[in-house]
């Protein structure tokens, strides 16, 4: 098993992540974290852990103090980046100091779970030893490029599907296809068909709202929120 330790300085997404990496075969949720301080606790405790989901944003340090901290202490645990940073300089700064994969909330399941299948494959690459030859690290640098949201269908615009998906996660709760369509611009047979994408491949879930009479209907909220 591939030991985990999960750090969120929000305890409710803590358990959040921790639930999806219990979901996929081969993890397994070794202990949580909610601060800097308490992430380099575990480290010591947990001398064998593999992996760390490690937030940015912690309320005494940053997670890339972590990193720092976790390799000035001999801690070659690996860490896999999982917050809400999206400027590029941080992305950049997590990248050199080491992170193997960068995953921006919200997600929903799929996302991460895409993010541990590339680890467990860069892991059982790895594993091997001996010597590689190019190909044998192509693999494994290939390892690390987990497919993160799948592609348009066709006749989808990716400008349509951005201004629907920012639509939906910045809302404070559920929206129907008519609400999505007077906050991007677009018709409400174009927000229905977006929002129907985004609950297939698992970004959006269904809810559904029943008046006094007729069908219920049908709203959308984002995938972390529901």
């Amino acid at each position: 098993m591939i030991e985990v330790l999960v750090v969120d300085d929000d305890a409710r997404v803590a358990r959040v992540n921790a639930a999806y990496v219990g979901k996929v075969p081969g993890f397994h949720v070794a202990a949580e974290a909610h601060s800097a301080a308490e992430a380099l606790r575990q480290l010591e405790l947990l001398p064998h852990l593999d992996l760390v989901l490690l937030d940015h944003y912690l309320p005494d340090d940053t997670g890339l103090e972590v990193v720092q901290e976790m390799r000035r202490r001999g801690h070659q645990t690996d860490v896999i980046m999982v917050t809400a940073a999206r400027d590029v300089s941080t992305v950049q700064a997590a990248m050199r100091q080491g992170a193997l994969q960068y995953l921006v909330k919200p997600f929903a399941f799929a996302g991460l779970r895409g993010k541990l299948e590339a680890y467990a494959d860069l892991r059982r690459t790895l594993d091997g030893g001996g010597e590689a030859e190019q190909a044998d690290v192509d693999r494994i640098f290939g390892a690390l490029s987990a497919p993160s949201e799948p592609g348009l269908p066709k006749g989808h615009s990716p400008t349509t599907a951005e201004l629907v998906r920012q639509a939906l996660m910045n809302a404070e709760g559920p929206l129907s296809a008519q609400e999505i369509a007077e906050r991007t611009g677009v018709s409400r047979q174009t927000a229905q068909r977006y929002l129907k994408l985004l609950e297939r491949t698992g970004r959006a879930r269904l809810t559904l709202k029943y008046g006094d009479a007729g069908r219920p209907e049908h709203r959308y909220v984002w995938a972390t929120r529901a």
